[in-house]
């Protein structure tokens, strides 16, 4: 499987921002994907993580755009 998705997640804890081990579900949902799209296109899943934070949606919207165009 091809992943589209090279990038990881940023997760905050506490002050400071790190890379996360995956997207979280509500993250996928306020781009727009199912977690069966994403499983399909290789996107990594964090089933873990309740937070939503805008620079992970604003990614999936852009990797979405560009499965769309191809």
């Amino acid at each position: 499987m091809n992943r589209v998705c090279n990038k990881r997640p940023v997760v905050k804890t506490g002050t400071r921002m790190r890379e996360g081990k995956g997207f979280s579900i509500n993250e996928l949902k306020q781009a727009g994907l199912t977690v069966f799209d994403a499983q399909k296109i290789g996107i990594y899943l964090d089933k873990r993580r309740k937070t939503v934070h805008k620079e992970n949606v604003e990614y999936l919207k852009s990797i979405e755009l560009k499965k769309n165009n191809e």
